[in-house]
């Protein structure tokens, strides 16, 4: 297959080289990588690294490479939502995979390690606050792969049909669900039961209150939401949280031949309506975690 080459409006490169977004270069990208939506959460992972190679801030997008442990690793802020992970994924991507001088796709394409690292709302008894959640499965509210071409060859078409149905999914007004799998490489090496992590499927909404059944001033379109959410089943498996990012990251992955995962910390029960919003203490503990086995 012919190699393609990226016009200056499509890939857009800084004069110093660098990314249009992220402004890294090629060379400041390691293979492993760790997202998070907090810019600030950036530092605090990077603290644990041994040496720091260099640090770039625009925007939401904060990136800094190191090296933990003999590992090189990149932990880059996402901001919150999948819009942006659209941007972050893609432009990855593209550190790694195109050639920044002749604007050409390499020859050799590199496959990357990504680790999404967040915080969610738990929906199951089993997953009170504190819980750290491996996403088996990503489901997309957003709408964002459905976008690309070879959705329907990276989506678990199946899963998507029962959940639909189950959800009474209004097709005319919202956005076709996608579901994804995360990488079953990196959820063996991070799933750590003894650290109370549990695995589980994961909704990444288009937003914060109403997409995720909050209702403040503003009516629900859907008051039963999340109760069907809460009582869906397929083949053993349960939807166990809800957070804003994880579908993206896996779905832009699974389509441009990387590996992703996410793992977040609950936060809030929205079965028994409880918050801790005092986590960050706790989060540095999964941070550990990722850091040992990415």
């Amino acid at each position: 297959m012919k190699a393609k080459t990226f016009e200056a409006s499509e890939l857009l490169i800084n004069e110093d080289g660098s990314i249009f977004h992220l402004h890294l270069r090629p060379e400041q990208l390691a293979d492993k990588v760790i997202l998070c939506g907090d810019p600030g959460r950036v530092t605090l992972i990077a603290s644990h690294f041994d040496e720091k190679e260099c640090e770039v801030e625009s925007r939401e997008f904060h990136s800094i490479t190191g090296i933990y442990k003999g590992k090189r690793i990149t932990v880059t802020s996402t901001g919150i939502g999948c819009d942006n992970c659209d941007i972050v994924v893609n432009e990855l991507d593209a550190l790694k995979n195109i050639d920044f001088e002749t604007r050409r796709e390499k020859e050799h394409l590199t496959s990357l390690e990504i680790v999404r690292i967040g915080t969610c709302g738990g929906l199951q008894p089993n997953c009170p606050t504190g819980t750290f959640i491996l996403s088996e499965k990503s489901i997309g509210f957003d709408g964002l792969l459905n976008f690309y071409g070879g959705r329907n060859e990276v989506c678990d078409l199946d899963f998507e049909q029962a959940f639909t149905t189950h959800m009474n999914w209004n097709s005319q007004l919202l956005c076709a669900p996608y579901v994804i799998d995360n990488s079953k490489e990196l959820i063996e090496r991070l799933y750590d039961p003894s650290k109370g992590m549990v695995k589980g499927v994961t909704i990444a909404c288009g937003g914060f209150y109403g997409p995720q059944g909050r209702e403040l001033r503003i009516p629900l379109a859907d008051p039963d939401q999340n109760s069907k959410v809460e009582s869906f089943e397929y083949k053993g498996h349960k939807i166990t949280n809800f957070e804003m990012e994880s579908s993206a990251i896996a779905g832009l992955s699974a389509l441009l031949g990387h590996k992703a995962v996410t793992v977040c910390m609950v936060i809030a029960n929205r079965v028994a309506k409880v918050a801790n919003t005092g986590y960050k203490n706790q989060i540095d503990d999964l941070i550990k975690i990722v850091l040992d086995k990415i």
